[in-house]
């Protein structure tokens, strides 16, 4: 059996609180008391793992521990018999012998269940997605805050609102039914993109993105009839393909063009190449099929320099039509500065039209502008102002590099 250390205890934590938490939920139907256990279960793992090794289930192993670390807690606190007398209506068909419900529904996956019992129409669309995250992708407070660009106190309000609405209402822990679904659906779609830049972002690796990416699958076997599923799960591959390439073996970032793309997954870049193909013979436009378009286009190009920027800022377009916020025109302006297509200049000009003041990559860009313009001191700032609001060391070191060399 092999011996693990706290730092792979971490990692296996990130990776498998969100199937724990999400089975128990199942059972109790209680996301604190999930929750709760969930990480009583890991504490217990930090002190005998590292002396008596890696179980050959470690994510069963928490799961079953969390599960009678909460029969106890519920046996404490005389409230067993009315928390699984819930759980009976949340998860109908009963128990087995372990204590766990059988399964039931279209998709018989636990952490689905919860991404639709977190996207409850009862709850806004941003407490949906706050609270997938959190319980889904084990992301801190800290880091869900981070996603929405609010106070780490903020989002921890929204939470706890969050939590007790889906006790107050009983809202149920299934998926939809098939007539439900497209109405559901675009929360849903919101928190698997947000789980996969989660790690993208994030300060350390979490397993989020392998994670994303499978949910999409699952997403697209529920729904083949949903050209926008089709279009997330093209975006992930797309962006994944890229991955390795991003960052250096000190983990410093590197930028589209400076990357090797000897390192892209061509498997990735195919696959998601042919689902951007069969959304355009759907011709069904939404968002992720267009920022997969786009991501498609780049990965057609052998080299930096060899990139179609005009189809790019089209696709940009067609996005900005019909999803008009501030980051999506951001983007359009950086593919207008990069490609030359119009020029810095006017892309600055789109640029400083937009609210983006707590918005890093929006400083970034001002930064990137306003040094091809020649205007240093200014860019100084600006990257400053970027490297201040960056949420990895990578990002920030990266970003105070560039205002050194723009002084």
């Amino acid at each position: 059996m092999p011996v693990i250390d706290e730092a792979a205890a971490g990692r296996i934590f990130r990776e498998e609180s969100g199937r724990s938490v999400a089975a128990l939920i199942r059972v109790f139907g209680d996301i604190d008391v999930a929750e709760d256990a969930v990480q009583e279960a890991f504490a217990v793992a930090l002190r005998t793992w590292p002396g008596s090794g890696l179980p050959p289930n470690p994510g069963g192993w928490i799961t079953t521990t969390a599960r009678r670390r909460a029969i106890d807690r519920l046996r404490r606190e005389s409230r067993e018999r009315e928390l699984l007398s819930e759980a009976a209506v949340l998860a109908p068909g009963g128990y087995d012998d372990c204590g766990m419900s059988e399964e039931a529904g279209p998709v018989l996956d636990d952490r689905l269940r919860l991404i639709f019992t977190c996207c409850h129409p009862a709850l806004s669309t941003e407490a949906q997605v706050a609270l997938t995250l959190r319980l889904l992708g084990g992301l801190s407070t800290v880091e869900v805050a981070r996603s929405f660009l609010v106070a780490e106190a903020t989002m921890a309000q929204r939470l706890v609102r969050a939590k007790h609405k889906i006790k107050a209402a009983r809202i149920p822990y299934r998926v939809p039914e098939d007539h439900e679904l497209p109405d559901r659906l675009p929360p849903v779609l919101a928190v698997v993109y947000l789980v996969y830049n989660a790690e993208l972002t994030g300060p350390a690796e979490r397993g989020l993105c392998s994670e994303a990416i499978r949910l999409a699958r699952i997403l697209a076997t529920l729904m083949p009839d949903e050209p926008e599923v089709d279009g997330l799960l093209a975006l992930l591959l797309l962006t994944e393909s890229r991955r390795a390439s991003r960052r250096r073996p000190d983990g410093s970032l590197v930028l589209l063009g400076e990357q090797d793309r000897r390192l892209w997954d061509g498997a990735l870049i195919e696959e998601g190449q042919a689902i951007v193909r069969r959304c355009l013979r759907r011709d069904r436009p939404g968002p992720y099929q267009l920022q997969a378009a786009i991501n498609a286009v780049h990965a057609d190009a052998a080299t930096f320099e060899q990139t179609d920027w005009s189809q790019i800022v089209a696709l940009y377009d067609q996005l900005l039509a019909v999803a008009p916020t501030p980051v999506v025109a951001l983007n359009r302006a950086i593919a207008i500065a990069i490609g030359e297509v119009q020029g810095p200049c006017a892309a600055l000009a789109l640029v400083d039209e937009l609210d983006l003041d707590n918005y890093h990559p929006f400083h970034a860009t001002r930064a990137d502008l306003l040094q091809r313009l020649g205007r240093n001191s200014e860019a100084a700032a600006a990257y400053e102002r970027a490297a201040a609001l960056a949420p990895t060391d990578a990002e920030r070191d990266f970003l105070r590099l560039g205002g050194r060399a723009s002084r």
